[in-house]
């Protein structure tokens, strides 16, 4: 939930009970480590901290003139110019030593990663340090590579996620199971702990997933209009209407496949005439400095409003009021005392 998640959002998700979360992909070290601070400002519970392991993007100057080109008409329909190019702009964490020594320092309970793995010796390095590591599968196959690789639990991410798919090699293709049935299958293979994500949104959600052999539960989507999140009031417009039934998984708006609620990204630039994407997150220079022209002529069409399948049943409580409800309402669950 990186760009979403706040640390007001995890403390009070912590302090209610559960295990909050910071995603801090899109942060420079300092960020991160400001952000973290202040989430231990708010609480004195475990939080988790969620770093993206993509692959070094390959810079290819004229891939991306032409994915420029191809946008052109789209700023020009809001007197904008197009970038004069575009940046890399978020450094996977697989090349960030820094980043590894700021959480070497400030130890959060929880490290998770998305679109892959560190090396092997990092992981180590954050066990060490006594930091619980959680890795994100999108199939059984990469869940082995998540437990062989000595990680501590498996997050099984289907399909009906909100935001980015965490595959690992986009270009192999994705073949997009859904929650109940890759929950299970890991589970019923795996010998570290699973837990379930993508379209879980009430306690109903939760309780298929531990029957399914989960161990937890993750959920993002349903804390989008919580009032500690970062979300804008365009999208959390679009979340409470009816356009919360129509989610769409594309890559044109990042370069990496991610659902959210259909918009103009979905319907008019992802088509099949559209030229090959630069590699994530290049391709996401040109998406969020489209969204932003498209935003200052008063359209929310091209922001990237990150929604799962069970969109529809968000509701506008507290984070804190949320997790009371979840536990009140699971049989499987019970507040610490």
């Amino acid at each position: 939930m990186a760009g979403v998640s706040t640390p007001a959002l995890a403390a009070a998700v912590s302090n209610a009970g559960a295990l909050g979360s910071l995603g801090i992909g899109a942060s420079s070290v300092e960020q991160a480590r400001e952000m973290i601070a202040a989430t231990q400002s708010l609480t004195h519970k475990p939080f988790n901290v969620n770093v993206f392991c993509h692959r070094e993007a390959t810079r290819d100057p004229a891939r991306e003139a032409r994915w420029i080109g191809y946008l052109k008409p789209f700023f020009e329909e809001f007197e904008a110019s197009v970038p004069p190019g575009l940046s890399a702009a978020y450094p996977s964490f697989n090349d960030n030593h820094q980043a590894l020594e700021m959480l070497l320092e400030e130890r959060p309970a929880v490290v998770s990663f998305h679109f892959g793995l560190p090396p092997v010796e990092w992981i180590q390095a954050l066990q060490a340090a006594g930091i619980v590591t959680f890795g994100c599968a999108t199939t059984p196959e990469e869940a082995s590579m998540v437990e062989t690789a000595g990680v501590d639990a498996v997050v099984a991410q289907g399909a009906e996620a909100g935001g980015h798919r965490g595959v690992f090699a986009p270009e192999k293709g994705d073949p997009q199971i859904g929650s109940l049935a890759l929950t299970r299958l890991i589970s019923a293979a795996s010998g570290i702990p699973v837990i379930a994500a993508g379209g879980i949104m009430d306690a109903r959600g939760i309780e298929a997933a531990f029957d399914l052999g989960a161990a937890g539960a993750q959920l993002g989507t349903a804390f989008i209009l919580s009032p500690e999140s970062a979300a804008g009031a365009a999208y959390r417009r679009a979340l409470q209407s009816e356009r919360s039934y129509h989610t769409q998984i594309t890559s044109v708006i990042s370069g990496r496949p991610a659902r959210g609620l259909i918009n103009r990204m979905h319907t008019d630039i992802d088509r099949p005439e559209a030229p090959t994407l630069p590699d994530y997150p290049i391709a996401y220079s040109a998406g969020k400095a489209l969204a932003a022209a498209a935003t200052a002529g008063n359209s929310p069409e091209f922001s990237a409003h990150w929604a799962g399948q069970g969109a529809p049943l968000a509701r506008e409580i507290s984070a804190g009021e949320l997790i009371e409800s979840l536990v009140k309402d699971c049989r499987f669950l019970s507040l610490p005392q």
